[in-house]
């Protein structure tokens, strides 16, 4: 027992030492905008800035990251301050006119780009309700709430985001119940809202209806309205790090729910499936896209190494042992993790490179773009140093991983 825990230990000090002294530090406080507002994050691997226009994802994402350091690590006013500059920027200027938000704006807030999906939405209701919790700021929690119930009518309301589209072969994608899940998790957790249970519940059934399939042993990426596979290129095409990411959101969701068995089954099966399909046995990572038949894959970097499917792997692999014992997870996360520090991390100027070949060398410097910035590295070093915490101090939890006779078997 003793050992266990001090394993655990000793691994949740790494986690949050690189949090609070390797990847924080890489972009705070040099990306705070003081200027226009917001975070100036496109970076080269030293910290240059590259761009200065500002990914409204990403915008929303690194207002979550400091206030949710805030929240649960230490209430470091800094943290707390440039939250503020990035909710603000957020409510002021990413918002167009018809009350969607903008994808890409620049670096004052003019609107660059705006895309037919509400993931802006998602990222700026985790912002307003960690800042809300962090602040007091009701205003804050009143939007969250609003934006919330915007993006269930834009994930259930046909033809209501702009621009419209039309296709012939119709198709669904396992992202919007993923990241409604996850959104609908951390405004519960931050603020609460009586919605989120079951909406929850809602979700996670559709993506074991409609996305798992436990013939093939997969998780898809998409598929028909009645979730049928569509054997098509695109249809066909799998995002190994994504599912991953789903099962560790049902695992999340498990642990919330006292260890439900259900949820646990599910979640590890999913990681199962798509570690099986995912992992690179030759070389170690994540590989980024894959056929569900085997088949050759459309996009050109299919056999890249992209940061964030590590991060998911991570958490998702602590998450399963931890709630299991199974000692197969307590290895894969011991794989992804020695293999994600060893590769991406730049131990000169700190946080992780963003792509790599599939040979492990890296593709391009940038740490920071449209996609990449403070949130998948820093979420994921946060995460599994507080889980290790909850674990180490509950007595049932370390029993479990000195038992290791749980069955993940629906």
């Amino acid at each position: 027992m003793s050992s266990i825990k001090e394993e655990l230990q000793n691994l949740g000090a790494f986690y949050e030492n690189q949090l609070l002294n390797d990847t924080v530090p890489f972009w705070f406080p040099k990306s705070l905008d003081e200027e226009y507002g917001g975070y100036l994050l496109m970076r080269d691997h030293d910290g240059t800035l590259l761009d200065d226009d500002k990914a409204v994802w990403i915008q929303g994402r690194a207002a979550w990251l400091l206030s949710t350091l805030y929240n649960t690590v230490e209430p470091r006013q800094e943290w707390l301050d440039g939250a503020k500059l990035g909710i603000d920027f957020l409510n002021n200027h990413c918002f167009d006119t018809d009350g969607q938000m903008f994808f890409h704006v620049n670096r004052e807030g003019q609107p660059i780009r705006k895309r037919r999906y509400f993931f802006s939405e998602t990222f700026a209701v985790i912002a307003n309700a960690a800042y809300a919790k962090a602040s007091g700021d009701e205003k804050a929690a009143e939007t969250a709430r609003y934006l919330f119930g915007k993006c269930i009518e834009y994930a259930t309301v046909p033809g209501l985001l702009v621009p419209k589209f039309t296709t012939t072969r119709p198709s669904k994608g396992i992202g919007v119940p993923m990241i409604l899940m996850n959104t609908a998790q951390q405004l519960r957790e931050t603020i609460g809202d009586p919605r989120c249970d079951e909406l929850i519940s809602q979700f996670i059934q559709e993506i074991e209806r409609d996305f798992v399939k436990d013939d093939i042993q997969c998780v898809m990426e998409q598929v028909s309205p009645g979730g049928n596979i569509i054997d098509h290129i695109d249809g066909r095409t799998l995002n190994p790090g994504h599912a991953i990411e789903g099962a560790w959101f049902i695992l999340h969701e498990a642990k919330y729910r006292n260890n439900d068995p259900h949820l646990i089954a599910l979640g590890c099966k999913m990681l199962d499936y798509m570690w099986e399909r995912g992992w690179d046995k030759e070389f170690g990572g994540i590989l980024y896209f894959r056929d569900v038949y085997d088949r050759p894959v459309q996009e050109y970097w299919q056999d890249m190494k992209f940061w964030w499917p590590q991060n998911e792997a991570i958490i998702a692999t602590l998450l399963a042992y931890t709630l299991t014992g199974n000692e197969k997870y307590k290895e894969w996360h011991q794989m992804v993790r020695n293999y994600a520090y060893s590769h991406f991390h730049d131990k000169e100027n700190g946080e992780w490179f963003g792509y790599l070949h599939r040979d492990g060398s890296i593709a391009q410097t940038a740490k920071g773009n449209m996609f990449k910035g403070p949130f998948h590295l820093p979420r994921q070093e946060w995460y599994c140093s507080q889980l290790i915490k909850e674990v180490v101090s509950s007595q049932s939890a370390l029993d479990l991983l000195v038992t290791e006779n749980y069955s993940t078997t629906v």
